[in-house]
């Protein structure tokens, strides 16, 4: 029998909250299963930045996904809005916008990006999709925003 909508957008909305609080590795693990495979994909050409274009499978591939994350980028003012829940499939689909900084060069960008979340029976994430702007993470990256024209 499929969860409530309202369990399944609550184990969303925390798993989003870890992020807009900024909440340690650890914590934001203990919100991933334990019973399956987990993973985590940020979509986009490895060329661009060394965490698009893999998938990192497991537990520990996940925990190097978000310390990769941690090393080169910084973000502040996350927030998430127009939850879509689908208790049958237990997936979520989420918008989030934030600004993000490149450590090593200290370009920003505000961001549009979305999340799908695959949840298991206990409403843990299995997988975690994310779509962002790579354009922008690459030219935050080599220290080009803001001088491209066409």
């Amino acid at each position: 029998m499929a969860p409530p909508r309202e369990r399944l957008l609550q184990s969303a909305e925390e798993f989003c909250d870890s992020f807009a609080k900024k909440k340690d590795i650890d914590s934001i693990l203990s919100l991933f299963s334990t019973t399956h495979e987990v993973s985590a994909i940020e979509y986009g050409l490895p060329e661009l930045a060394p965490f698009l274009g893999q998938e990192f499978t497991g537990i520990s591939e996940v925990q190097k996904y978000f310390e990769l994350i941690g090393s080169l980028l910084s973000y502040d003012n996350i927030n998430f809005s127009e939850y879509v829940v689908d208790p049958i499939a237990l997936k979520v689909a989420v918008r989030g916008k934030g600004c993000f900084t490149w450590l090593t060069t200290g370009q920003s960008w505000n961001e549009i990006f979305t999340y799908t979340l695959d949840f298991d029976d206990e409403l843990k994430v299995v997988r975690y999709q994310i779509w962002a702007d790579s354009g922008a993470a690459y030219l935050g990256r080599v220290g080009k925003l803001g001088k491209i024209k066409f």
